[in-house]
């Protein structure tokens, strides 16, 4: 059986697993036969079987309905209660199962089994999500992603909860609600939704000098992740490790796409808005779907106490990275998803994240964020799941063994057994006990110098340097991006004062970078530069932090849209959609008509009927990562008098993508103004236009997109 054809039936059986009523299952999801063998009888939630579930109990076919009909109320009290609290962030998610395999053990560093024992695959669910918007919004807007993971461990659940994102934009927890407010819809006018762009965020963090450095991230190309399995993932926060004999290391997680870091553009990322708001969701549910499994790298930053103690800044400070230059990236593992969601809510929904959730041989930091998140996702999933027990809902529910004398609470599911629910005890001599050499040991740090009391560290101070180190890490083009982005998210801020407060910002930044947005403003004379709390350094730049400095050419998981239609040659069609296939990529055929096209040089010489996968109208090219037109001269000219087709075709030189045209596509190119260019390729060998579709030609973009 080939690979296609396993995959196929793995879906097909899921799928006929799906249409099975929840009652026919067992409490791990497995289906149960009826008891006849037949056709399941549709059930209450009791179990009742139903002979009517159309018509509500009347007194009469005209009468009024009866308030003792327990079978409607079974079902209309379960509906009127589907809903549960919405996240206040990271709201919209998208997440796969998949496993762990550790390559390279940190033995040295840590007791975590996790992290010991090579080529143990530990389970893993994995959440990924926007940060501002409600569930409702697109996947494309300008944001900061979540990349939440929760391991299976035989040790108990580990939960690493980051971005995409290495730093963030305050620096303590207690910040974080007016942080948030500030993001949101404004309170008075209830919009925008999943937009930055407006008066209260920037008001904040033009008042909030420790964003500056996560200003230059949320404006860079970092948060218009081409895919999600394209965009890297942080810890966020320095983490500790201890070993065997209770000494910590200081540890930074990085996860580390096989696929590359690659981003859209702006406009383009907009424009996806509005054709598919479920791009990313729907592209990793398809990728999986089809066998290409994302995968990340699991890379960790080591260094000893004494180690941070000589760096330039704190490595307890959020706002702040560590340089892969001072302190190199190891690898020690992998991240593969390859399991999609059985049910949306029951798994996406109310997974449940939270940063205190460690297993022996890890241990927090002061990080002062860090320290208030522990504390403050986990009361968030007592309020969101409605109760202490969202551990037993199965998505949460931990692999290995759990003991502990707690009980009762809302939705308790678990029956313990025994008169005992305290220790210690004498009465259950077999129950529970800590364990000094299992259990959980805490790193041992010395007394923290200074007199309490509600004051920031002076090592926290510097609030510019590693934002000059970013922008002055960036290409040429990315440079030009970031401005852009500042540009268009003043542009909506209505307060002047708030637009010359950040410009002031930004010329303790970069004075360029301050005159190129001020002048996209119409803003002059130049606002007066902010005034640091401590002189900004200029640190070395470093390509790590650069995405196109370190993109890798590749069509691995990208897709492409094949434009056919009635005359379209079948061997060029299909050597260009076998090439595509060998390269790992997809490809999606559209057609004037969702029913296909009739291809010349086929069996049937009227025509052989090619399927469509997209109908033109409803396919625009910013789906996909190049385009093809496998057009006959005919056909083509008729395209060239439809919109869409012409939309379609400029759309994709202006965002820079590789066009592969067959030679009768020339009349719907001269129509749209295309002019060829490098990567504007004739479609006779593949090959080369395959090669173009690796990445894109930023070479355009100045002429068609200038910053002012």
């Amino acid at each position: 059986m080939s690979k296609k054809d396993a995959r196929k039936k793995s879906v097909n059986a899921r799928e006929a697993e799906d249409a099975q009523p929840a009652q026919e299952r067992g409490s791990g999801g497995e289906v149960r036969q009826s008891a006849t063998g037949a056709q399941p009888v549709l059930t209450t939630k009791d179990g009742m079987p139903l002979h009517d579930n159309q018509n509500t109990l009347r007194i009469a076919p005209r009468g009024a309905s009866e308030l003792s009909d327990h079978v409607y109320l079974d079902k209309i009290t379960h509906f009127d209660r589907e809903r549960i609290p919405e996240r206040v962030v990271h709201a919209r998610g998208s997440a796969a199962h998949g496993y762990f395999e550790l390559t390279e053990s940190l033995a040295q560093y840590t007791t975590a089994r996790i992290l010991t024992e090579v080529g143990a695959r530990t389970p893993v669910f994995a959440r990924l999500s926007t940060v501002v918007g409600p569930a409702g919004s697109a996947d494309t807007v300008r944001d900061v992603r979540g990349f939440a993971v929760k391991f299976y461990t035989e040790e108990g659940n580990w939960d690493l909860v980051g971005n995409n994102l290495p730093v963030f934009f305050i620096q303590d927890a207690i910040k974080f609600p007016d942080l948030v407010h500030a993001a949101k819809r404004e309170p008075d006018r209830g919009f925008p939704s999943a937009s930055s762009a407006h008066d209260t965020f920037w008001d904040f963090l033009s008042l909030t000098p420790e964003a500056m450095h996560m200003v230059m991230w949320i404006m860079s190309d970092r948060t218009l992740p081409r895919s999600l399995a394209m965009m890297e993932g942080f810890g966020v926060h320095t983490f500790r490790l201890i070993d065997a004999r209770g000494e910590a290391t200081f540890v930074k997680y990085h996860w580390r796409p096989t696929l590359g870091t690659q981003s859209l553009i702006f406009d383009e990322a907009t424009k996806l808005a509005g054709a598919d708001p479920d791009y990313h969701r729907r592209e990793l549910r398809e990728s999986i779907e089809a066998g290409l499994y994302p995968e990340w790298e699991l890379g960790v930053q080591l260094l000893s106490a004494a180690e941070a103690e000589a760096l330039l800044f704190d490595v307890l400070d959020p706002t702040k990275l560590i340089p892969e230059e001072i302190v190199p990236l190891q690898v020690i593992g992998r991240m593969v998803l390859d399991r999609n969601p059985d049910n949306f809510f029951a798994e996406v929904e109310q997974a449940a994240f939270c940063p205190s959730r460690i297993v022996p041989g890890m241990d927090y930091s002061d990080d002062p964020l860090l320290q208030g998140r522990v504390q403050s996702y986990t009361d968030t999933q007592v309020y969101r799941l409605g109760g202490a027990n969202f551990q037993q809902l199965p998505i949460n529910r931990p692999r290995g063994a759990v003991h502990h004398y707690q009980r009762d609470g809302a939705h308790q599911s678990a029956v313990p057994r025994g008169r005992v629910a305290y220790e210690p005890n004498s009465l259950a001599p077999d129950g529970p006990r800590a364990s000094s050499t299992a259990g959980q040991r805490v790193a041992a740090t010395p007394p923290a110098a200074g007199q309490r009391g509600r004051a920031r560290s002076a090592t926290f101070a510097d609030h510019y340097s590693q934002a000059r180190l970013f922008y002055a890490s960036q290409t040429a083009v990315e440079q030009v991006h970031l401005a852009g982005a500042l540009v268009f998210e003043l542009a909506k801020v209505e307060t002047p004062a708030i637009r010359e407060r950040m410009v002031g910002h930004l010329r303790v930044i970069d004075e360029t970078l301050a005159q190129t947005v001020a002048d996209g403003l119409g803003l002059d004379p130049l606002p007066p530069a902010a005034v640091p709390a401590v002189p900004p350094l200029d640190l070395p730049p470093t390509p790590t932090l650069s995405i196109l400095a370190r993109a890798v050419p590749t069509l691995r998981a990208r897709c492409i849209g094949v434009l056919i239609a009635d005359g379209t040659d079948a061997k060029a069609l299909d050597g260009l959609l076998s090439a595509i296939e060998a390269e790992g990529a997809r490809a999606k055929v559209i057609a004037p008509s969702i029913y296909g096209a009739h291809v010349a040089g086929g069996p049937n010489r009227q025509g052989e009927l090619r399927t469509a996968d997209l109908h033109l109208a409803g396919a625009p090219s910013v789906l996909f990562d190049a385009v093809a037109l496998v057009l006959a001269p005919l056909a083509a000219a008729a395209l060239a008098r439809q919109a869409a087709a012409l939309d379609f075709v400029r759309d994709a030189f202006a965002h820079l993508k590789a066009i592969g045209a067959s030679e009768g596509a020339t009349a719907l190119l001269d129509a749209a103004g295309i002019e060829r260019d490098e990567f504007v390729v004739t479609l006779g060998k593949p090959a080369a236009f395959l090669e173009c579709a690796k990445s894109r030609l930023w070479a355009r973009e100045p002429v068609l997109r200038p910053l002012t």
